[in-house]
């Protein structure tokens, strides 16, 4: 996506008939990983609301429009990104008749709990997933397999393979069917890189182990 059209007025995203959790909702489909992250945006959509404080979502989506940083349609992540400018950098020549160089994948997946769906999700698929992350010494950050007193647990859904989550999860649900169980150790290239997640207790260059189970495919 290079370009969407301003979906409210500043009279509109100012009243009360555009919520917060309207705002982030928008702001988290449009706008790129690099905004998201400069604004405090990524993250679960609800927690994300909980925190954030509407002068702030209004001030970001002017700034959105403003600075044009749109989601595009296949993102590059970062690593990649300064991996090439390296090579450039350094004189190394890319022959356009040389097949693309194929990325050594970023996590191990270890199932735990065969599924007893047929196929495995495709991108933009939407899935319902349940999970447990722990760092390495055992650390837990993060769960939505607890129930929250008297409601049950309530899975993520999202859009797999579309950047909506850390790219080791997009690559290893596409490999899952639905019912399926799994322990993933993902590595901070596909996790949270160098900057981690402070507000979560996840540091910097952290190797991230889920739990996972992919509870639906739609």
């Amino acid at each position: 996506m290079s370009q969407i059209e301003l979906k409210w007025t500043d009279e509109e995203v100012a009243s009360e008939g555009v919520s917060k959790k309207d705002l982030v909702a928008f702001l988290q489909e449009n706008g790129s990983n690099a905004f998201l992250l400069a604004h405090k945006l990524n993250g679960k959509l609800a927690s994300v609301v909980k925190t954030a404080k509407k002068p702030a979502l209004i001030s970001a989506y002017k700034n959105l429009f403003e600075t044009k940083q749109f989601r595009s349609a296949d993102e590059i992540p970062a690593s990649e990104v300064k991996q090439e400018k390296l090579a450039e950098a350094s004189g190394e020549e890319k022959s356009s008749k040389q097949a693309p160089k194929v990325e050594e994948p970023k996590y191990t997946k270890k199932v735990t709990k065969n599924g007893a769906g047929q196929r495995c999700p495709q991108k933009g698929d939407r899935v319902s997933v349940f999970y447990t992350g722990r760092l390495e010494d055992g650390t837990e950050f993060d769960s939505n397999m607890k129930p929250k007193g008297r409601k049950p647990a309530t899975p993520l859904v999202f859009k797999v393979g579309t950047g909506r989550v850390i790219r080791g999860w997009d690559e290893a649900l596409m490999t899952m069917v639905q019912g399926e169980k799994a322990t993933l150790t993902i590595q901070p290239e596909w996790a949270y890189g160098q900057r981690g997640v402070e507000a979560s207790g996840i540091p910097s260059n952290a190797t991230l182990i889920f739990d996972v189970e992919l509870a639906q495919i739609e």
